[in-house]
Parts: C-alpha cells; sequence; structure tokens
C-alpha cells in the first residue's frame, strides 16, 4: 500500500474492546477523516460484493443468512478453530481492503487523516503512517466489554485476545500511548492536546 498522496496519517489502534471507535469519534468532532479499517472489512464482504462471493464459494451456502449476507458468527467460528481457513480469509480479503483503504486516506481532506486498524501493526500497516496511537485498556477490561458487546462467551473473548498482538508489544510499537479506561471527558480532554499535536506536526510536514 503506498502512502496517502497528499495527507499525514495518524494510525490508531488496539486491541478489541479498547474503544477504538469511541475515541476516533472524538477526533471526528475536531473535524479530521477518520478511514476506519472495520469498516472497509465489513463493506468488501457486503452484500453481492465480489468478496463475499468468493466466501460463499469457499465455505459454501450454509455461511450466508436467509437474506444473503454473511453470517458472520458461523465465519467467526470457522477461522478461530482452523488457521488454514484464517489464512485463506486473510489472503482473499487484504488486498480488497488495502485497495479501499487506499482510496479513502486519498480522498481525505482534513488537515491530517486517521487510518483506524485492530491490525494495523501486525500487517505492517505502521509504516504508510507518520505516527502511531495505541488506545490502551487493562486485559480484564477488554475481556469484560468484548463479551457484554459482542454477546460472546469468555472463552471466546480470551481466544480472540490472544490471536491479537499482546498489549505489551502494541505499546512497545506506539509513538503515542492513549489511557481508555477512564472517563469518557478525561480521554476527550486528551483528545484535544493529540489532536493539537497533530496539527502542528502535520502542517509542519507540509512546509
Amino acid at each position: 500500500m503506498a502512502r496517502s498522496k497528499n495527507n499525514w496519517i495518524l494510525g490508531l489502534t488496539g486491541g478489541i474492546g479498547c474503544g477504538k471507535s469511541a475515541v476516533s469519534e472524538l477526533f471526528e468532532q475536531h473535524g479530521i477523516t477518520v478511514v476506519d479499517a472495520d469498516i472497509i472489512a465489513r463493506q468488501v464482504v457486503a452484500h453481492d460484493s465480489t468478496g463475499l462471493h468468493e466466501i460463499g464459494k469457499h465455505f459454501g451456502a450454509d455461511i450466508l443468512n436467509h437474506d444473503g449476507t454473511l453470517n458472520r458468527t458461523k465465519l467467526r467460528e470457522i477461522i478461530f478453530a482452523d488457521s488454514e481457513q484464517k489464512n485463506w480469509l486473510n489472503a482473499l480479503l487484504h488486498p480488497l481492503i488495502r485497495e479501499k483503504t487506499i482510496s479513502d486516506l486519498n480522498a481525505a481532506s482534513s488537515p491530517y487523516v486517521i487510518l483506524t486498524a485492530p491490525l494495523l501493526f501486525e500487517n505492517q500497516l505502521d509504516k504508510y503512517c507518520n505516527r502511531t496511537l495505541v488506545i490502551d485498556v487493562p486485559i480484564e477490561v477488554q475481556v469484560a466489554r468484548t463479551v457484554a458487546r459482542d454477546n460472546i462467551s469468555l472463552a471466546q473473548a480470551n481466544s480472540i485476545i490472544a490471536a491479537q498482538m499482546s498489549r505489551e508489544d502494541k505499546q512497545a510499537k506506539a509513538t503515542d500511548i492513549l489511557d481508555n479506561n477512564r472517563a469518557l471527558s478525561l480521554v476527550a480532554q486528551d483528545v484535544t492536546l493529540l489532536h493539537q499535536r497533530y496539527m502542528a506536526l502535520a502542517n509542519e510536514s507540509k512546509i
């Protein structure tokens, strides 16, 4: 993936249940465009998409809901139980996601643009970013939030977290770390300070 043509890019990441979406929304309130890899990942497997067609052909009709949309729960169970199937799915989806990501980054017109991706470091997307920000919470908070949000078992939540890069490794790779295990008002104050810093850095890069 080539760097976005004109934009200064902040890579935003964090493990499942860390609150990446909530923090992204705070940046959006400052007028910053957010390109969300999770949203793009859903778009490339939307109804009648090339991605969904290939998934249905590979896994069979049972992977689809009655309305022709993807049965995400069933797909998640398959790929977390079988690494070969997970690798096949990644090989299909990653090129589709990257192509759409490039397009969206290049289309952004805000002073800088945020690329938020749960696998920012794992997929080496950080090398296309000027800085990286990790949204951080303790693992037990991740587990509790994920179980409540996705209505999955404790074991499933723990297996998802175990499959991701460790909290410590993310922290070591990050340029900046934001503690999201606090009141949203406190997080918002820190986002404002970070936004001001990123605005200044983005402006400097254009001189």
